[in-house]
């Protein structure tokens, strides 16, 4: 079996492939302070309470946009599972160009991102990632990454409405009603939903231009893709294991690669 780590800003979300088939995912917050103790026990345990058999554990393979947290959680994996990891970097030879002012700067949950929708649905394609910042990657239709653009996270910008001013309160993120708020609460709601959904268009139509692609598909991912996807006029696709998948993908390409070798 192969056990797949994606590293988050906010979440670690780790997931157990049987094969081809996704057998269970998981996560805890992530913690930069963390021991690697404390990592190992938490996913012994949840993979034990599962009844999964960590014994058949075979490959590991991580993507970590969080580089201090790395050391505790290698030694997690060393210490725990017997297995040293592989760790996904621009580097690392998955046959996709990076076509950017410096490919260093490429976070591995984006790379990981892009290759799993080039692979899974063909370019040219845009790739939203709704999570702790909102991203946007564009690849085409050779299978290049050309590069994105970064937007502060849903969550992010409540926060910041919350802490920077006196009066409004932390809301739930849902779809709202109407439009036109007639409380605090719901023209809050109206503001991010319908906000994040208009802005969401607007890139994807900037992007596609850009791209001389009026039909690039456009795949989002992250825990909100769906409720944002409701309003959203450009989002084609939801796949909120886009990243696990992109693992695997990646993992199974290495592979490869070591036997033809």
């Amino acid at each position: 079996m192969l056990f797949v780590i994606d590293v988050g800003n906010t979440n670690t979300v780790m997931g157990l492939y049987d094969g081809q088939k996704l057998v269970q995912s998981f996560r805890m917050s992530t913690d930069k302070n963390r021991s690697s103790d404390e990592i190992g026990l938490f996913f012994t345990q949840i993979l034990m309470t599962l009844k999964l058999d960590i014994s058949q554990i075979e490959d590991v393979i991580i993507a970590s946009v969080v580089p201090p947290l790395m050391h505790s959680l290698e030694n997690a994996v060393k210490k725990y599972l017997n297995i040293t990891p592989c760790i996904v970097t621009s580097k690392t030879p998955i046959g996709m160009k990076i076509l950017i002012d410096n490919p260093k700067e490429l976070g591995t949950d984006r790379l990981v991102n892009a290759f799993a929708a080039a692979y899974l649905y063909g370019g040219p394609i845009i790739i939203i990632d709704l999570g702790t910042a909102t991203t946007f990657c564009a690849v085409n239709e050779n299978g290049d990454y050309l590069g994105g653009a970064i937007y502060p996270g849903i969550k992010i910008s409540i926060d910041a409405l919350v802490e920077k001013t006196a009066k409004l309160p932390r809301v739930e993120i849902t779809e709202p009603t109407n439009a036109i708020g007639k409380n605090t609460i719901s023209s809050m709601q109206s503001g991010i939903y319908y906000g994040y959904a208009g802005m969401i268009d607007y890139v994807v139509e900037k992007f596609k231009a850009e791209l001389g692609a009026p039909n690039a598909k456009v795949v989002a991912t992250g825990g909100l893709s769906k409720l944002i996807a409701k309003e959203s006029k450009s989002i084609d696709i939801i796949n909120r294991d886009l990243t696990l998948t992109g693992l695997k993908l990646i993992h199974d390409k290495l592979n490869m690669q070591k036997k033809e070798k």
